[in-house]
This record gives C-alpha cells, sequence and structure tokens, in this order.
C-alpha cells in the first residue's frame, strides 16, 4: 500500500502526456480522479498504518531504500494529501489561461508522490533520495513559462536545491558512520561511543546540514529562489509556498533534528544557538522584505519565508512543546498560505493584475476572493479564534517553558513579526474594499470572481483556517502524542 500511493501520482502523471485525450474535461476528470483515489487510499493508510518498514532496495551495509508510517509521516502525509485535491481541481481553471497544460499537469502530479515518498520516508537515506527527486520534478514547474525571468528563476532555483542537497548529504554520511542506523527514531540514532571527543564535528556537521535542508525552507541567506520562483504558475508557487517544496525542507529539519542527531546530543549546545539565531533573524527578516514589497505574489513569498521559520523556531527550541509548535504551524501555515496565494492568482486570473497598488477597489468586484484573502490575513496575523492564532501561541508557550534565554527573543520576534503581518496584508485589505474617494469604480468593469473551480478550494480553506481556530484541541492532541512518541 506504501509503494503504491507513492506510484499512482507518479505514474498518472507520466500517462498524461501519453493518453490522447480528445476533450480537454477529460484529462480533468482522469487526473481528478486518479488524485482523489490516490488521497483516499493515503487515509486508509494513515488509519491503518503498518507497523513494518517496506524495503524497497537494499544497499551496502544499514543502507537501504524503505518506508514507514509514523507520526511524522500521519502528519505530512495528511497535510499533503488533504490538499493536493484542491490544488489540481482550482489548477484546471488557472491553467485555462496557460500553455503546455499537458506538460505542467505531468510535472505537478509527479510532485505528488514524490512529496509523499519525503513523507513516508523510513530512514535519512530513503528520505535524501526523494529529496532530491523533488527537485529534479519541481524545476520544470518553475520554468514553465519559458520566460527569460522563469528560466533564470529555474537556475537559482536548481543551484540552491543542489547546493543545499549537497550540505544535507554531508549530515547523512556522519549518520552513516557516527549512528547506530540511519532509520529514523525519534530521540537520535547517535553513538555516543564512536562520537567520542569528537562532539564538537558533529555539531557542526548538524549545522551544516541543518543549513543544507534549510535551503528549501528559504532559511537566510539562502532564501532568494523563492521570491523569484513567482514567476510560475499560482497553483506550482502555492504548492511550492504551502505544501510541496518548503514544508519538505522543515519536515527534513524536524526529522534531522528529533530523529537523527537527537535533542539530547543538541539541546545547549553552540549549535542549536547558532540555527535558532538564524532562524529569529529570518522570522524579522521575511516579514520587513514583506512590507517593502509591491508584487502581490512576492509580497506572499517573503511572508513564507518569516512563516516557514516559526516552524524551524520551534524545532530549535528542541523540546516536546517545540516539536508540538512546529508540527501545528507546519500543517496551519500550509492552510494559511495556500488560501492567500490561490486568492492572488484569481486575481491575477481574472484581471491580470500583479501589483499591489492595482487592487483597489477590487473588493467590490471580487467580493468572495477578497473577502477569503481578509480571513487569510487574519490567521496569518494570529488573531484569536483563527488557526494562526493557535500555532503562534504553542510556539510561544514553547518558548516559555523551555527555559532557553534565547528563545525568549524568539518570543519578541514573534510579536514584532505579527505587526508587521499585519502591515502587509492588510494594506492589501484596504486597498480593495476602502479605495481613495477619488477612485473610479468604472475602471473595473467586467471584474468578477473567477468560477467554482477557484471558489470552491477557496471556501474549504476558509472554514478550515476558522475551524482550526476554533477547535484545534484534537489535532494538537496527536501532535502531542506524536512528540511523546505515541505515534
Amino acid at each position: 500500500m506504501i509503494l503504491l500511493v507513492i506510484a499512482i501520482p507518479i505514474i498518472a502523471g507520466a500517462l498524461i502526456s501519453l493518453i490522447p485525450f480528445k476533450e480537454r474535461r477529460h484529462m480533468e476528470v482522469f487526473l481528478e480522479t486518479w488524485i482523489v483515489l490516490n488521497s483516499l487510499l493515503v487515509l486508509y493508510l494513515l488509519v491503518h498504518r503498518p507497523d513494518h518498514v517496506v524495503t524497497l532496495a537494499n544497499f551496502t551495509g544499514n543502507l537501504s531504500i524503505g518506508f514507514k508510517v509514523d507520526g511524522m509521516s500521519m502528519v505530512f502525509a495528511g497535510l499533503v494529501s488533504a490538499l493536493w485535491p484542491f490544488a489540481t481541481l482550482y489548477a484546471f481553471e488557472y491553467m485555462t489561461k496557460e500553455e503546455h497544460e499537458k506538460i505542467f499537469f505531468t510535472f505537478f502530479t509527479m510532485t505528488y508522490g514524490v512529496t509523499l515518498g519525503i513523507a513516508l520516508s523510513a530512514n535519512l537515506l530513503t528520505m535524501y533520495f526523494f529529496y532530491e527527486l523533488l527537485t529534479l520534478v519541481t524545476v520544470p514547474l518553475v520554468m514553465h513559462t519559458l520566460t527569460r525571468e522563469a528560466i533564470l528563476a529555474s537556475r537559482k532555483y536548481l543551484y540552491y536545491s543542489l547546493g543545499g542537497a549537497a550540505f544535507a548529504f554531508i549530515g547523512l554520511i556522519f549518520i552513516i558512520i557516527y549512528g547506530s542506523t540511519t532509520d529514523f527514531v525519534l530521540g537520535g540514532v547517535l553513538d555516543l561511543e564512536k562520537v567520542g571527543d569528537r562532539t564538537n564535528v558533529l555539531l557542526l556537521i548538524y549545522v551544516i546540514a541543518f543549513m543544507g535542508f534549510g535551503v528549501k525552507a528559504a532559511v537566510c541567506p539562502f532564501n532568494s529562489w523563492l521570491p523569484d520562483a513567482g514567476v510560475a504558475p499560482t497553483p506550482v508557487t502555492a504548492l511550492l509556498h504551502a505544501v510541496a517544496v518548503v514544508k519538505s525542507g522543515a519536515f527534513a529539519i524536524i526529522r534531522l533534528t528529533y530523529y537523527s542527531f537527537g535533542t539530547t546530543f543538541l539541546e545547549g549546545t553552540w549549535a542549536q544557538t547558532t540555527v535558532m539565531l538564524v532562524v529569529m533573524f529570518t522570522i524579522v527578516y521575511g516579514c520587513s522584505r514583506a512590507v517593502k514589497e509591491t508584487h502581490l505574489k512576492r509580497r506572499l513569498a517573503y511572508s513564507t519565508i518569516s512563516n516557514l521559520s516559526y516552524v524551524l523556531f520551534g524545532v530549535t527550541i528542541m523540546t516536546p512543546l517545540g516539536m508540538v509548535g512546529a508540527l501545528t504551524h507546519l500543517v496551519f501555515h500550509a492552510v494559511m498560505k495556500i488560501s492567500s496565494f490561490f486568492c492572488a492568482g484569481a486575481v491575477m486570473h481574472q484581471t491580470g493584475k500583479q501589483y499591489v497598488h492595482e487592487l483597489d477597489g477590487m473588493g467590490y468586484k471580487m467580493p468572495c476572493v477578497f473577502g477569503i484573502f481578509t480571513v487569510s490575513s487574519f490567521a496569518l496575523m494570529g488573531v484569536p479564534g483563527f488557526a494562526g492564532f493557535v500555532s503562534k501561541w504553542n510556539l510561544a508557550t514553547a518558548a516559555v517553558e523551555s527555559g532557553n534565554r534565547i528563545a525568549y527573543g524568539g518570543i519578541i520576534c514573534l510579536l514584532l513579526s505579527a505587526l508587521l503581518t499585519a502591515i502587509y496584508m492588510l494594506t492589501i485589505v484596504v486597498r480593495a474594499f476602502f479605495p481613495q474617494k477619488d477612485f473610479e469604480m468604472e475602471m473595473l468593469s467586467g471584474i468578477k470572481d473567477p468560477n467554482w473551480k477557484m471558489l470552491v478550494p477557496l471556501f474549504i480553506f476558509t472554514i478550515n483556517m476558522i475551524m482550526l481556530g476554533l477547535c484545534s484541541a484534537p489535532l494538537v492532541n496527536f501532535f502531542t502524542n506524536v512528540a511523546a512518541g505515541v505515534y
């Protein structure tokens, strides 16, 4: 079953270019059917999770390509499988104005399977393999339009990703040498007898690997690829910024920290201090750049840079509560950010407008889209009653209870980030609903909300942002059990 859910999207994506669909809607039905079916299979797999490792290939020693469903797998695989069908439905409408649809949906669908490969990896080698594969299947999506900007952005994305993976590979090698296994074990796998007096060397390797995986998670100073990748079609950027690529980077760092090196080895060391300071700086940097940015998608991209480091801040606290905070924001931010990106994409699809100053009065012409964008804004700001408040509260609580003085500084960064988020998100909302008195609404004639293929996912995400804010206890309890090793 594990191999099946990874293989189905990869095979379905490959078949798109081979099957001569007579009509476009036939391709849509084919794709949506297989993606929904696969998501249902993933749900069944997570509910009836097998306890054993499914091995695809064995190499020398204890190295293998294997898959297993544990608590972390359930979180990430569940998130990916829940969002992908709606993202695909949205993409059907968005891509009507784009070229090379079959190529787009080929790689778009294959990315689903590769991301599940990362989520369900049983060991560091398997995760690294699919992590590299994720880069290869998403580069064509970034350069889809084949404009000069798209080609340059895809080249930068490729260079950064391969460079980051090279640093992450160093971490893999040292885990192979100094670990008892490469399998993911909560608490870490380092053999302290092998480590001996090389503690500082291993700490340096952890920082190197952290920054390597952190390239996809857009930590400073390796984040400039993310705003540039906004030249891709919006369904791609939404998944890049909310689910597949950036969350794979954060997920990999959680695995590296809690399941490979182990917090017992890392907590209280200079390595913890180093990575925590990096993510704290990134939180503030991302928000600051978002305030200055006038391009709509690039503004949301800088917001993603900041919010990803929320997740990593929870990781660097290196306590069970820190892990709970990280997992909460990993999931909640995905829903908030994919909603805001889809709103931006709907505006671009319906109007062709790309800059914040061009959005004056559009709230009256596209009330559904901008109403949902307003909810996304409140959620990202952390307003009580919305999803973002819960995740930020969990992170702040973890920081306080850790007793780490540097983590207290992280709380200040979270508060400053909330203020800056209010500025760069509400600026858009105010322009949309409260244009200047001399603004002529006739300039917006013919503009309206998109059709149901775009609106249905947006309404579902909106409901989830509210429900996660009001009824998050069951999910947070599940994250607590994952952090405690119950799952």
